[in-house]
């Protein structure tokens, strides 16, 4: 075996081990030295090192690993003899991906070997056994670990304890004067006041102004305010703090969710949900699903959510201008604005509307509409609008939550199956091949997760539902004031009103209108109006 050419693995999980001393049996150098004694105490030579800095083994698939794929294309070039770790869970800890890994390294002629285990060999079916079982074993200590800080952490959250780190901007880190294991002092989260200012101010330019995060952010630094850093506010900053529900007092870790803390409230569940609604609709790319108004600027009540009768088309907005003369010489200029099918202006489909419709004309029917709605809520008490919605908006959720956790079933049962069948093929008690059944199992832990994600984003908008609809109920008579306001309103708050009780209106020839309501009024009106 002397003269054998090595390649040296070493790995860590997170980057704190990357640079600690040697007397940590998790750190880079500790491994670093321990295979260079092993190689040079067997006679082997050490042509290359590779290490993976701050790389679970657990959460990062071999595909995403470039050292693993490195390696890979170097034993197949047959580049090296030997692969050598410090412990065989340096090379990975998923028992459906990781045994397969070491068994095709094998079957390229390269040797595996462990400074603390020895050799991996494949001579029997007890070795290809215990491969799988040693990463089995790998794979279900990373899995307890996970559950142990995930578990920590939601506690943590779940007792309204702030989890550490970095304060969310709104906020700063105090003594909470109790000690902890290490005997060290916790802090916990408080308002900061100068900051929350600023929150406030934002979520009122996304709510009521209908601002978006870029002209949010231009605001901000045109009326002076900084970042907690000195700096300069942008978008991306800005979208965070819009989205974050610690500004709604709740505390969140992955699925666990504790709160409302009211000493950890800025903003009211109302305004927040609202900006959630208009920012998802914001984002939505699909030009025909945009039903807020995108644009605030400018002095037309709808943009966004008016389309055409005939052809379903969306309305845009054009200006143009003419000039007249009066007897006495002198010119007037007057300005027309109007709403425009889209469709037939560029000739996209054949449509049998008119052309464009009167801004004003348009404007001034909507308005009368909702001042028809406004009258109509007036005789509602709270209790009654809340039920109507309810009725419509939670049952579908239901539908939607019992769909999403059927899903998960199914694929939690799929992939124990095959989970299984992997245990009866490395015992050779399987009519399947192993490299299928590996190929399979990963795909089918894919699915697990998507079906994972699926479940908890639907049982979040369900939980969201129910809190939209009890503030709806709270906050009945603030909902009523927009009648008051509307008029007097600026044109920017009319058109967020405007939205926020229309979803669609369609226009036909000769001004003939057909309105889709938002759920918040679809069940109390009839969902199409003329």
């Amino acid at each position: 075996m002397a003269g054998e050419r090595v390649y040296c693995l070493y790995r860590v999980s997170t980057s704190k081990q990357v640079d600690m001393d040697e007397h940590n049996l998790a750190d880079i150098p500790m491994q670093r030295k321990a295979c260079r004694e092993f190689a040079k105490k067997m006679d082997w030579d050490i042509i290359r090192e590779e290490q993976e800095n701050g790389v679970s083994g657990f959460k990062k698939s071999a595909a995403e690993r470039d050292k693993i794929q490195l390696i890979k294309e170097h034993a197949a070039k047959g580049l090296f003899d030997i692969l050598l770790v410090f412990m065989f869970d340096r090379l990975g800890r998923k028992s459906d991906e990781t045994p397969f890994i070491v068994e095709w390294l094998c079957s390229q002629g390269i040797k595996v070997w462990s400074v603390n285990e020895g050799e991996q060999r494949f001579d029997s079916h007890t070795d290809r056994l215990t491969n799988y079982i040693r990463y089995w074993q790998a794979d279900g200590e990373s899995q307890k670990t996970a559950i142990r800080t995930r578990t920590a952490m939601e506690q943590m959250v779940m007792d309204g304890r702030w989890r550490g780190g970095i304060p969310p901007f709104g906020y700063r880190a105090v003594k909470s004067g109790i000690v902890n294991k290490r005997k060290h002092e916790v802090y916990k989260l408080e308002i900061n006041e100068e900051e929350a200012v600023i929150v406030r101010l934002i979520f009122d330019l996304s709510a009521n102004s209908g601002y978006g995060r870029w002209k949010i952010a231009t605001t901000l630094n045109e009326r002076g305010y900084k970042t907690r850093s000195g700096g300069t506010w942008v978008d991306s900053s800005v979208g965070h703090i819009l989205h974050n529900n610690i500004n709604i007092g709740m505390l969140k870790n992955g699925s666990a969710i504790s709160g409302p803390y009211e000493e950890l409230r800025i903003i009211d569940d109302a305004t927040f949900y609202k900006v959630q609604k208009q920012t998802n609709l914001r984002t939505n790319e699909k030009n025909n699903e945009r039903t807020i108004p995108l644009n605030i600027s400018g002095q037309s009540l709808l943009s966004g959510n008016v389309f055409c009768g005939h052809c379903k088309g969306r309305l845009t907005l054009t200006t143009n201008g003419e000039t007249r003369k009066h007897a006495d010489g002198t010119s007037v200029h007057r300005r027309k604005v109007r709403y425009v099918c889209y469709n037939k202006t560029r000739k996209k489909l054949n449509c049998d509307g008119q052309t464009g419709y009167t801004m004003r004309i348009l404007d001034e029917k909507v308005i009368a509409v909702l001042h028809m709605i406004f009258d109509k809520m007036k005789d509602m008490t709270p209790q009654e609008m809340a039920s109507h919605i309810h009725d419509k908006q939670m049952s579908n959720l239901k539908i939607e939550l019992s769909a999403a956790k059927s899903k998960l079933n199914k694929a939690e049962k799929e992939y124990n199956a095959l989970k299984s069948e992997v245990v009866k093929s490395i015992q050779g008690e399987s009519k399947y091949n192993a490299d299928i059944l590996s190929e399979l199992l990963i795909s089918a832990q894919e699915t697990l997760e998507i079906a994972k994600k699926s479940y908890l984003e639907t049982q979040n908008n369900y939980t969201q539902g129910e809190l939209q609809i009890q503030e709806l109920t709270n906050n009945y008579t603030r909902i009523l004031r927009w009648s008051e306001i509307f008029d007097e309103s600026p044109i920017e708050t009319k058109k967020q009103i405007a939205s926020m009780i229309i979803n669609r209106v369609y226009v036909y020839e000769g001004y003939r209108l057909e309105f889709e309501f938002n759920i918040n009024f679809e069940n109390i009106y009839k969902n199409k109006m003329q």
